[in-house]
């Protein structure tokens, strides 16, 4: 499924509007679907176009930018739902496809293997755990699935590596696991309640005399 978003600037060019584009997975049979944050964050307006090119409004359920996870709501029943799998049983070097959309209308799968697993320390999010595949994700494929040749969806296409802006070789996902449990956060509270440890650090010197 692809969904537009719509955003209304104020400004200088009075009436300039900004549409944007991304993906998503559908998780239950009543419309909750699961994306990135940065793909539905602000925007004034939502659309999902499905499969079978019927559209909705959506509405936001929530929205975590630490993990650029976020939950959409749109008003639908008996919907299919995605099956997650569990990104623990991930193997480097598995075949992986990542759903790419070129339009509303033109849905592609394109293969690629699984790189890594755990990477961290992108600066990208504040909480980080990528899988690293070389399965081509496009800009505007932000929010859709990465699956497994089961078809079970093992994460959440995030952001590529790249400095033209077009796909060069190295995309990352969400695995699937941590998207799940932020969701459910997501769904149940609206937000995402994280621990913290508080660490006070002081230095001791042994004096000898």
């Amino acid at each position: 499924m692809s969904f537009f978003k719509h955003f209304k600037k104020d400004g200088g060019n009075r009436g300039f509007q900004q549409f944007g584009m991304g993906s998503g997975v559908i998780t239950s049979a009543d419309g909750y679907i699961l994306t990135n944050s940065h793909v539905v964050k602000d925007a004034d307006e939502i659309k999902v176009t499905l499969g079978d090119k019927r559209t909705f409004d959506a509405k936001v359920i929530g929205v975590d930018p630490e993990s650029d996870v976020a939950v959409i709501k749109i008003n639908a029943k008996d919907l299919p739902v995605a099956k997650l799998g569990d990104s623990s049983k991930l193997r480097v070097g598995e075949i992986v496809l990542a759903v790419v959309i070129h339009s509303v209308s033109t849905k592609r799968s394109r293969g690629g293997l699984l790189a890594l697993k755990g990477r961290t320390n992108m600066g990208i999010l504040d909480y980080e755990d990528f899988i690293q595949t070389d399965a081509a994700i496009n800009p505007g494929n932000s929010g859709g699935p990465l699956v497994n040749i089961s078809g079970e969806v093992i994460g959440i296409n995030t952001a590529i590596a790249s400095q033209s802006g077009g796909y060069q070789g190295i995309g990352f996902a969400i695995p699937s696991n941590s998207a799940k449990l932020i969701m459910d956060d997501l769904r149940n509270e609206g937000k995402v309640h994280r621990g913290l440890l508080g660490v006070n650090i002081s230095i001791s010197r042994r004096i000898i005399g």
